[in-house]
């Protein structure tokens, strides 16, 4: 480190040669809203001045513009269905230096195994990624879940340089009613001298006010303009989200002003891996911020110095002297075309191409995450019986996690809910699947309109049990059957027969398969899953995998049965009179 700083230093004074200079960019000062333009110099790994400059290798810029690497501020990688080297590979692509993840989906699979596991296939990657620990492992305690973390079990963890701080607190009534293993965990984090994420989603202005005083600081599940206010109004960071499902960038943004938009972030939380390469990650929501009429620089300070700051990371986030050398070449702000892109002073991406070789091979196995253990469903396991045709269903808000209640009539048969195409009322099942208990829990829902047939996948939030929903018992118990058959992953079925399959056997959540493989699967399996006749105006399988989210509004279903997020218990299906 001393060798470091004191070449830094005198290739600052120009007494020595830097390693790299940039010349003839555009660069964006992200403290002062300004362009500047001079030479960038970097010593090692890190900016040593800005100015005139002459170095041992010279880039020119050619008049673009050099902005600093961009940083996702949440994001759980799983949810891309890839291991974080090809991760890395589609975010360098798009920019992202730096993410902050939270490892909760795999950790709510295989526990302390699941966040080791993300941690060693991370590390020595172009791609920073900072780690902040799953927080609510099961995500409420009468989840059915694979692990159980207390703060023991989280205690180690905190040793690790990339570990940040404790994840999304979700289970808002562990911490308004100081429940002692919660405690237990914000005390520890706070003895660490670390951060703690916030999920306050559905949580009022005055309830809002537990989670600033617990020390949370930042906020991703604002959905509304008054939401994002709230958490401005106590001190949050406001972590605005665009990902594959819930998207509240347009209806967030208004909330934004020159006055306090540099505590405001841009996030994606979950984006599947068709999405980040189509799209891109934060990159996609700068370019939308900038087309709904907010200023480029301060969209690229919500991705940038925002981000760095929410998080504590003195080292990132800006070009300037004394920041590690993580930044990228674009042509212009609107458009945000990269052209390169540079880490820690060496070029990753260059002409929009990915230089591989800058890579570290990793071995995908993960022979210590458990196999898919589902006890056998048999058709008697998902009759459904009603005590009136009058019932609660869960509605679906297309592009939304946040779903509605509606009370309904529905058709009976034999005492049982029969499935009606006409009205759009479909079973929804979900079966435990970690230590074989046999609980098989049903619903309706509307909104998926399918004609025909079943999807069921692994990955079911938070605790990543079998979902299933369908237009009958047969195909949906043939889907569930065919994810026991593939150790985990995406099934459709159609009249009795298996259309398509992409098979996820890392915890049931993650390909064992390039980027580009997997793409060209999920590819097949959206033109597959057409067959089915439903709504194409969301994400079918993105969907259905929120259905069993417990702690975000309003009903969802687990494999205890309904719940009922406003009051936090279970319900019956049929309206009680």
């Amino acid at each position: 480190m001393r060798d470091k700083l004191e070449k830094r230093i005198r290739v600052s004074a120009k007494k020595e040669l830097a390693d790299l200079v940039i010349t003839n960019a555009k660069i964006v000062n992200v403290f002062t809203g300004e362009i500047m333009t001079g030479d960038v110099a970097i010593a090692d790994d890190t900016i040593a001045g800005i100015g005139s400059y002459k170095g041992k290798s010279m880039v020119d810029a050619k008049g673009k513009y050099l902005i600093p690497g961009l940083i996702d501020g949440h994001v759980h990688i799983e949810s891309s269905m890839l291991t974080p080297q090809e991760f890395a590979k589609i975010l360098l692509l798009h920019g992202v230096t730096t993410v902050i993840t939270d490892p909760h989906e795999i950790a709510n699979v295989a526990g302390a195994d699941g966040i080791q596991y993300m941690l060693d296939k991370s590390e020595n990657l172009p791609l920073d990624i900072r780690v902040m620990l799953p927080s609510c492992v099961p995500a409420v305690p009468e989840d059915s879940n694979g692990a159980t973390l207390y703060a023991k079990d989280l205690e180690a963890f905190y040793s690790h340089e990339r570990v940040l701080g404790l994840a999304e607190v979700m289970d808002f009534p562990s911490v308004y009613e100081t429940n002692l293993n919660m405690i237990d965990k914000l005390v520890l984090t706070k003895k660490n001298n670390r951060l703690i994420d916030g999920h306050a989603a559905g949580i009022e202005r005055e309830k809002l006010n537990v989670y600033s005083a617990a020390e949370i600081r930042n906020d991703h599940e604002a959905t509304t303009l008054q939401e994002a206010k709230d958490r401005l109004d106590l001190g949050m960071y406001l972590m605005i989200r665009e990902g594959t499902v819930a998207k509240d960038l347009k209806a967030l943004l208004p909330a934004v002003t020159t006055r306090n938009s540099r505590r405001c972030l841009l996030v994606t939380d979950d984006k599947l891996v068709d999405d980040l390469i189509e799209e891109g990650s934060v990159d996609h929501s700068v370019r939308i911020a900038i087309e709904q009429g907010l200023d480029p620089i301060i969209a690229i300070q919500m991705v940038t110095i925002n981000a760095a700051e929410c998080f504590r990371l003195e080292s990132i986030g800006a070009v300037s002297p004394g920041y590690q050398a993580d930044f990228l070449l674009v042509d212009n702000l609107e458009e945000l075309t990269i052209h390169s892109v540079f880490k820690k002073g060496e070029c990753v991406v260059e002409d929009g191409k990915l230089l591989e070789e800058k890579l570290i091979e990793h071995s995908y196995l993960a022979t210590n995450l458990p196999p898919i253990n589902c006890a056998k469903v048999t058709l008697d396991d998902l009759k459904l019986p009603l005590a009136s045709d009058l019932c609660h269903i869960i509605e679906i808000i297309p592009n939304s996690i946040v779903t509605n209640e509606v009370i309904e009539k529905v058709e009976v048969e034999n005492g049982n809910f029969k499935s009606s195409l006409k009205k759009d009322q479909l079973k929804l099942v979900v079966a435990e699947r970690h230590r074989e208990t046999g609980n098989v829990g049903k619903a309706i829902v509307k909104g998926f309109g399918f004609k025909n047939g079943a999807i069921a996948t692994t990955i079911s939030h938070d605790s990543h049990n079998i979902v299933a929903v369908g237009t009958s018992d047969e195909d949906i118990l043939l889907a569930i059957n065919e994810l026991q058959n593939i150790n985990g992953g995406i099934v459709v079925v159609s009249e009795g027969l298996v259309v398509a399959t992409l098979p996820l056997p890392i915890a049931g959540l993650i390909s064992d398969q390039d980027y580009l493989t997997l793409y060209e699967q999920l590819k097949s399996l959206n033109q597959k899953v057409k067959i089915l006749q439903g709504n194409d105006t969301f994400n079918p399988f993105l969907t259905l995998s929120f259905l069993s989210l417990t702690v975000i509004p309003t009903l969802k279903l687990t494999d205890k049965g309904l719940f009922d997020f406003h009051s936090f218990t279970y319900k019956d299906v049929a309206v009680t009179k």
